[in-house]
């Protein structure tokens, strides 16, 4: 018999009724359809997705949902229906109504007041308007982050790029919900804040992020989401590719929900799948299957969004795969438990049947006004204002014309409804023809044209307005931009949308360069606003003003007006890590900090290398070992280095240290070092002299981008990932001060030890002699321009040069080719050295031992090479063969890509020596930080 507290309750045992409670599904149209009626009463269907072509109003929601749960009373349903929808607020909202339904900001809107409290409020609200109109389940809060901030679709829908911020105001929001008496289903499950997007619909968007990347910020919210009572969690229709991760659908993996979501994050709440009706999942493997797949992975509902036969199809393939065997009674049986224990604590059919409605709604509503007015007028952010063109009297004169350029952009619903019926205010605003007046019709123009009212109305003076479109500047933009005497640009998704980009930055040297009747020269005045994600000129130093709403709302648009006009001051401030950054950058610069002297400072280096050396924990190998104070120095003509100290003038004692090189060929500049005395830290000492190296990294020109470790000189190849706390702290660390961190490549060192004895994996040879590939030894610049083409196909920093140090470095430096015996042409080479080369200099771990050491880096396959593997085994045996011959007793190999590679060197008996994280940064996001 099973044990009591797994029984169901009685009236459960038949598989019909048990199976509809685990679908969620949707329908067209205003009111009941027979289709939706018929999945309620013939398959007993549990949980109804409401959306926005459902709802027209607040009271005939209320009508609608009513009749739903009545339809489900009648049909002999045991529990009431689960009735969700979206409403995130800013541009995500199902439900609309100018008279009952208040509109708040989005999350990061919410995020950008600062206050949580704000949050929770805005939540409660939210959920208090839903609760009246009989909705019960709400689908939110968004938990994802923006790991990758540049042209991912969620956007402003998430409370931006810090994992700890975003969790903090998703749980806020879901207390929220909770209180006023809602279920909650965070979402996107694992995370839609960094995806790629590698073809047509029909191909899914790939998490490239490995679970343990995942796990330090993306998995932070949902984490604690779920500790904190999270009800219901959805799980996204991605797929996920990284080392040890290969998914075509996350909803539809056992690793993902079963592993991942129930065992490592211990969630027992009701797991919801994404919509399958996706075409990607249609197309790929079908309802049916999909069904199947996503309950055997341990989804407990089903979504399916709107179309009936797809709809009866999921339905009878979960059907079948009971039947069949596929899926075990004891999967329905422990999704519906889940399910009727969500409808208990929610819902019951006095609740259900009796909906507030309008009369709660109405009393609801002044403080709820009061509520989002508060909300907006926190929200909203002046990033920048260089000149002082706020507000717009500052510039311009009631009796002067602002010109208005707002983009053709898909309406948000409410500003659709709600502004198609308002007649113009005649002589408010004077309209300029539109560039494409058939498109106009379904642009979302009238929100701007009401922006444009608004701001007629409040200046007391002319403006002009008109939109533009992906054709860019036209004679009469131009023409406008001449007769007007200050401009305001509006942008929506600019980084998605880059056609925006390029207007705005015409525009803005269009004013740049506009001429007095006297003929002098003169900038006019230009604002930028960004009323949808605030990324779009954040870095951009060249926009002067820029401002971001977050959504354009006409509730945004009207406190935008407010701020433009000096009616109200903005207090909002960016969410995230740039912001914090620039924070951090302003107030813990206060250790002076000196360009390093090789003659006063060598020995205070060598003094500090040991402090570190000896601060290493037991049993753990430091980085440092082998390490002088000549190992940072390339001296090459190619890389201009600086490296800079933070000391005591009086004893000469150094408690810092930051070595930095800039590689003119690729314009990139890296940080290869920063250490700090142990005695010293958490003293500001590492914050001044990162801020210092980047700075000064900023002043060369031609730089496009940042690393975070070198591998030329190879000390430091990323952040030390060796002690798992310490990783932890240091990913932390170099986050706040604005790396991506989430966006690491792993690299590492190796050892080959007992050399005298060892001998290559049984088959190797004989495997290598088979292969069309044949190897040779090439020394000096003879060969310098075949091999330097080929290594092109690694953009890897430092790489180019550590082969130009061997090929110069002829007889203790070489290269090892792999050839194609079909055409010679190279598809394979691996740099051999030993201790007397010059690049021994520059690789400690090759010092650190005390017997002789031969040397291997930077192995760089062609990626036409047939077999990688085969490749890199035979370039590394040819080696090992060569410093063999020298009598060295181990070899070194450095400068290791990635985590696959490692299990192909461990397979020839080379174990970890070092293991880094290397991190890399557009160079535009320290521009802003470190501008004056």
């Amino acid at each position: 018999m099973a044990p009591k507290e797994d029984m169901l309750p009685p009236g459960w045992e038949d598989l019909d009724r048990q199976m509809g409670q685990l679908f969620m599904m949707g329908f067209d149209g205003t009111s009941v359809s027979p289709e939706i009626r018929s999945l309620i009463e013939d398959y007993h269907l549990g949980s109804v997705l409401l959306s926005a072509k459902n709802l027209k109003s607040a009271e005939e929601a209320t009508m609608l949902v009513l009749e739903l749960q009545t339809i489900a009373r009648n049909a002999g349903h045991q529990v009431p229906l689960l009735i969700s929808l979206d409403q995130e607020n800013g541009g995500v909202n199902s439900l609309y109504d100018e008279i009952y339904i208040r509109q708040f900001p989005s999350a990061m809107g919410l995020a950008a007041t600062g206050s949580k409290e704000l949050a929770y409020e805005v939540a409660l609200a939210t959920a208090q308007e839903l609760k009246a109109v009989g909705v019960n389940w709400i689908l939110g809060p968004v938990l994802d982050v923006l790991t990758n901030v540049r042209n991912q679709p969620l956007g402003v829908r998430t409370a931006g790029d810090d994992p700890q911020e975003a969790s903090q105001y998703g749980v806020q929001s879901m207390k929220g919900y909770q209180e006023a008496g809602l279920a909650t289903c965070g979402k996107h499950f694992p995370s839609y804040g960094n995806l790629e997007f590698l073809g047509s619909e029909a191909e899914m968007p790939i998490i490239t992020e490995s679970l343990e990347q995942l796990s330090l910020s993306a998995l932070v919210p949902f984490r604690n989401a779920i500790n904190q009572g999270l009800d219901a969690m959805m799980v996204g229709g991605v797929s996920m590719s990284s080392a040890g991760v290969n998914v075509m659908h996350a909803c539809l993996s056992d690793q993902v929900v079963d592993e991942l979501l129930r065992k490592d994050l211990k969630f027992d709440g009701v797991v919801v799948s994404e919509c399958l009706e996706m075409e990607a999942l249609t197309h790929n493997i079908g309802v049916g299957g999909g069904t199947v797949m996503a309950k055997n992975a341990g989804c407990d509902v089903i979504l399916l969004c709107r179309s009936f036969p797809v709809q009866q199809e999921a339905i009878n393939g979960l059907k079948l795969g009971v039947e069949n065997g596929i899926i075990g009674r004891h999967r329905i049986e422990q999704s519906l438990r889940r399910v009727l224990a969500l409808k208990a604590r929610i819902t019951s059919w006095e609740q259900a049947l009796n909906p507030p409605g309008v009369l709660s709604l109405t009393q609801m509503q002044p403080s709820h006004t009061n509520l989002s007015i508060r909300a907006y007028n926190n929200s909203i952010t002046v990033m920048r204002d260089k000149n002082n063109l706020l507000p717009l009297s500052n510039i311009i004169t009631p009796a002067e014309e602002l010109l208005l350029l707002t983009p053709l952009v898909k309406p948000l619903a409410a500003s659709a409804v709600t502004l198609s019926a308002k007649e113009p205010r005649h002589g408010s605003v004077e309209p300029v023809a539109a560039l494409d007046r058939s498109a106009s019709v379904m642009s979302g123009e009238s929100v701007f044209k009401e922006l444009g009212r608004s701001l007629s109305r409040q200046r007391n003076g002319r403006v002009l307005h008109t939109s533009y479109t992906a054709n860019g500047v036209r004679p009469i933009h131009e023409d406008l931009i001449k007769r007007a005497n200050a401009v305001i640009i509006v942008t929506a998704d600019a980084n998605r949308n880059l056609y925006q980009q390029a207007f705005s930055k015409h525009v803005s040297l269009i004013c740049q360069s506009q001429y007095s009747r006297s003929g002098e020269r003169y900038d006019k005045p230009v604002i930028v606003v960004a009323v949808s994600s605030p990324y779009d000129f954040v870095t951009d130093l060249s926009i002067g003003t820029y401002i971001c709403t977050y959504d354009f709302t006409e509730t945004a648009l009207q406190t935008l007006v407010k701020v433009l006009c000096g009616e109200l001051t903005a207090t909002g401030s960016l969410p995230g890590s740039i912001s914090r950054s620039q924070k951090i950058h302003q107030s813990r610069q206060h250790w002076l900090v000196e360009n390093w002297n090789e003659d006063r400072d060598a020995h205070a280096l060598d003094a500090l290398l040991d402090a570190v050396r000896d601060d290493c924990p037991k049993g753990q190998r430091s980085e440092l070992l082998g390490a002088t104070s000549n190992s940072f120095l390339l001296r090459e003509e190619n890389i201009d280095e600086a490296h800079f100290v933070v000391r005591n003038s009086s004893t000469q004692a150094l408690y810092g240290f930051c070595a930095t090189y800039f590689f003119r060929s690729t314009g990139t500049g890296v940080i290869g070092c920063l250490i700090v005395d142990p005695s010293r830290r958490k003293l500001s000492i590492g914050h001044s002299l990162h801020s210092r190296a980047i700075r000064t990294l900023l002043q060369q020109k031609g730089m496009k981008r940042f690393q975070l470790g070198s591998r030329l000189p190879g000390i430091y190849l990323g952040i030390p990932t060796a002690s798992p706390v310490e990783r932890k702290r240091l990913r932390q660390w170099f986050a706040n001060l604005g790396w991506n961190t989430a966006l690491s490549r792993p690299v590492c060192s190796v050892v080959l030890r007992s050399l005298a004895t060892w001998s290559p994996p049984d088959g190797l040879t004989a495997t290598l002699q088979n292969a069309h590939v044949k190897y040779d030894l090439a020394y000096g610049t003879d060969f310098a321009r075949e091999i330097l083409d080929h290594i092109k196909t690694n953009a890897r920093q430092g790489v180019a040069d550590i082969y130009r140090i061997a090929l110069g470095g002829a007889p203790n430096c070489g290269v090892i080719r792999a050839k194609r015996s079909s055409d010679d042409l190279i598809i394979g080479t691996i740099v051999i050295y030993n201790e007397r080369s010059m690049l021994a200099g520059h690789m400690p771990a090759l010092r650190a031992s005390n017997t002789p050491v031969g040397g291997i880096s930077s192995p760089v396959i062609s990626p036409c090479a047939d077999d990688y593997s085969t490749v890199m085994q035979g370039l590394i045996l040819l080696a090992i063969k060569q410093i063999r011959k020298l009598n060295a007793q181990s070899v070194v190999m450095d400068c290791v890509d990635g985590d696959g590679n490692f299990d192909c060197l461990s397979s020839m008996g080379f174990s970890m020596l070092h293991s880094f994280e290397e991190v890399n940064s557009d160079a535009a996001t320290w521009t802003m930080m470190h501008s004056s």
